[in-house]
């Protein structure tokens, strides 16, 4: 269970995960250290689950922004799953998802031909119907 200083600091947190130990305690009147001390119990607990980066897809020569539904024929998924382990760089994520597809493959890719050869690849282990990212 969480208390009210746990719901700030997760607030705090979630718009600004850089924040210095020292600045979280103040703004939830806490020293830095008792702050710090709330943050390792939330990620000890599970509360928090991870601490990552966002990254600007686009300057590291990622523009191709793409949401691919997968529809795998049969109940065998392995080749499909063994087969993004080959693409880490345009894996963003891989939803197993009920409804219309098995998967929602959400991908980056540098160019529009490099996105074709994956998609023809990828018809080897699946079928697909692809959305193109135009805005956000």
């Amino acid at each position: 269970m969480i208390d009210h200083t746990d719901q700030e600091i997760l607030a705090i947190l979630s718009e600004n995960s850089r924040i210095s130990m020292k600045e979280l305690g103040e703004r939830v009147h806490l020293t830095g250290a008792a702050a710090a001390a709330c943050v390792m119990k939330l990620l000890d607990n599970g509360v928090i689950t991870s601490c990552s980066i966002e990254v600007n897809q686009m300057k590291i020569g990622y523009p191709v922004h793409a949401f691919i539904n997968i529809m795998i024929p049969g109940i065998t998924h392995q080749n499909y799953l063994e087969f993004l382990d080959e693409y880490p760089q345009f894996v963003i994520n891989n939803y197993k998802v009920s409804g219309e597809g098995c998967y929602l493959l959400e991908s980056r890719f540098p160019s529009n031909e490099v996105m074709d050869q994956f998609l023809t690849d990828l018809n080897k282990y699946a079928n697909y119907k692809l959305s193109i990212v135009i805005g956000k």
